[in-house]
């Protein structure tokens, strides 16, 4: 092992070590004599490797969460002085920098508002003026969905010690929720100031934390360890989807990849012969999402309807199943398709609001002839309207126009 090797494996030690003492309450300013060695030498890729080893010892994630967090308010001035690369303009990671940044602007300039609304909780004029603010900064979330299906998808990838982004995902779903119920404290009668307080307070805290770690922490490594072409491929992947402030200017040519070579030979399904392109036009006139997951559990094919109800990008494809959705479901998940593998179950059904639609997600078991286990069919709905049926429509009733 290199000396280079050995000094970052006891940084990384060290603060591992650190962390869980700060999980188990003690101060930061009194571990600072004892690990004056990570205050000199610590370098952003320590933190995503030491975050990693962590989370694999399956500490509680608000814990785990609440230790990262000190630990990173003690290093901070160190993370921030440290001499990272920046992203060439009109990359992925520049185009994740300047919405970083245009947030900020944002929470930064509506701070005096927070304050007046504080000492006149009554002003409706303005209480309006910032739900329609932060019903803006909500578009934020596409970020976020971007980062967890085409950044994360590649992190996994091309790092053995990719775990930090579940912690990360966790962070998203926090800053989701908390947006959510700060913007219906907004809109509510009567106005409750200390709920709107409480929500605030998150909002901003966990908005700022995620700007810190994507910019300081994340960038900095993925610039000293991924090939320029795999940055450039990232973006590519993104382009089909929404950036919230600072949007990419080329359009979308991924799709376009690879469709002129497609073989067009009929492909003999038992029922009849048809084409790729005959299959794909099937699935995406459906009017349901479709991800089969094989018996590997990795993503191996997702539909592409004209109004997909949960993202979804190529990025996904090869990805484990269990590292497609939040930590605070993934057990469910993993249940779920252990059940299906042992032959327990054969399907499991979920009905959920998630803004103005109402969801039936459904899971399959998909066996082969003999019974073997090859995977699993998840099948997503909107049945709001389905709901709304009454009485009969018989096909001599139906009418053009």
């Amino acid at each position: 092992m290199s000396e280079f090797s050995q000094k970052k494996e006891a940084r990384v030690k060290a603060l591992v070590e650190l962390t869980r003492l700060l999980i188990r309450g003690a101060r930061g300013t009194d571990l600072r004599d004892q690990y004056r060695l990570l205050f000199k030498g610590l370098v952003p890729a320590d933190i995503i490797t030491a975050v990693d080893e962590l989370y694999q010892q399956e500490i509680p994630l608000e814990e785990l969460k609440t230790g990262i967090n000190k630990m990173l308010n003690l290093f901070q001035v160190r993370i921030q002085e440290y001499p990272a690369l920046k992203p060439g303009e009109g990359t992925f990671l520049w185009y994740l920098n300047r919405n970083n940044e245009a947030l900020k602007k944002k929470l930064s300039a509506l701070r005096p508002k927070n304050t007046q609304l504080n000492r006149n909780p009554g002003d409706n004029k303005l209480r309006k003026e910032m739900l329609k603010a932060f019903r803006e900064i909500e578009s934020f979330i596409h970020l976020y969905e971007i980062k967890e299906n085409v950044l994360f998808p590649a992190l996994e990838k091309q790092w053995s010690d990719y775990r930090c982004v579940q912690v990360m995902w966790s962070y998203h779903d926090d800053i989701r929720r908390d947006l959510k119920r700060l913007i219906d404290e907004l809109d509510k009668e009567p106005f409750d100031i200390k709920a709107f307080n409480r929500f605030l307070g998150s909002v901003y805290y966990n908005m700022h934390t995620i700007v810190f770690r994507d910019d300081k922490i994340l960038t900095p490594v993925m610039l000293e360890t991924f090939p320029e072409n795999l940055l450039d491929q990232l973006l590519e992947e993104s382009l089909g989807l929404d950036f919230p402030f600072t949007k990419p200017e080329r359009e979308s040519l991924h799709k376009q990849k690879g469709k002129d070579v497609m073989p067009q030979d009929l492909i003999d399904l038992g029922t009849g012969k048809v084409t790729p392109e005959q299959i794909t036009l099937m699935f995406n006139h459906l009017p349901v999402d479709i991800t089969y997951v094989d018996e590997n559990d990795e993503v191996r094919f997702f539909s592409t309807p004209e109004k997909r109800i949960f993202t979804r990008n190529i990025s996904i494809i090869g990805r484990k199943v269990q590292n497609c959705h939040p930590p605070d479901s993934v057990h469910i998940v993993q249940k779920i398709v252990e059940a299906f593998r042992k032959g327990e179950k054969d399907e499991a059904s979920f009905w959920i609001y998630r803004k103005d639609d109402y969801l039936l997600i459904r899971y399959f078991a998909v066996r082969s002839e003999t019974g073997k286990y090859k995977g699993v069919l998840e099948v997503t709905q909107e049945i709001g309207d389905i709901q709304k049926i009454r009485g009969e429509q018989k096909l001599l009733d139906w009418e053009e126009g």
